[in-house]
């Protein structure tokens, strides 16, 4: 019996110490502290105004340009006239004035829709 109670000793104290040099690594494990969160905020769209379409002097059945007025700044403006297309122009913003050259220019009978993204 002595001879079982060594092991079962052994094994217990084997199993001690893998459990405290476990406890030991995990306790030494720091982690910095960060940011996370979720959060919500109302998303306005801008007014466009004084729309007006400037004809290719090559093709009149083609547009050029397009102008337009927002009424509130923005840093970025992109502009497409063609529904199906998925492809926007970058127009140049000067204050709340924007002008989208197309190139290629499009076709007046295309011209469906002017869809604006403008982001501040």
């Amino acid at each position: 019996m002595p001879r079982v109670r060594r092991r079962t000793i052994l094994v217990v104290a084997i199993a001690a110490a893998l459990a405290l040099a476990t406890f030991a690594f995990t306790a030494s494990n720091t982690v910095p502290g960060s940011k996370a969160g979720k959060g919500e905020g109302v998303i306005s769209g801008y007014a466009v105004s004084s729309v007006a379409y400037t004809l290719s002097t090559t093709d009149p059945a083609d547009i050029d340009s397009v102008a337009f007025t927002l009424d509130a700044a923005a840093a970025t403006v992109k502009a497409k006239l063609d529904q199906s297309s998925s492809t926007y122009t970058d127009c140049t913003v000067a204050g709340l004035d924007v002008t989208c050259n197309f190139s290629p220019d499009v076709s007046v009978v295309d011209a469906d829709e002017l869809s604006v993204i403008a982001v501040s």
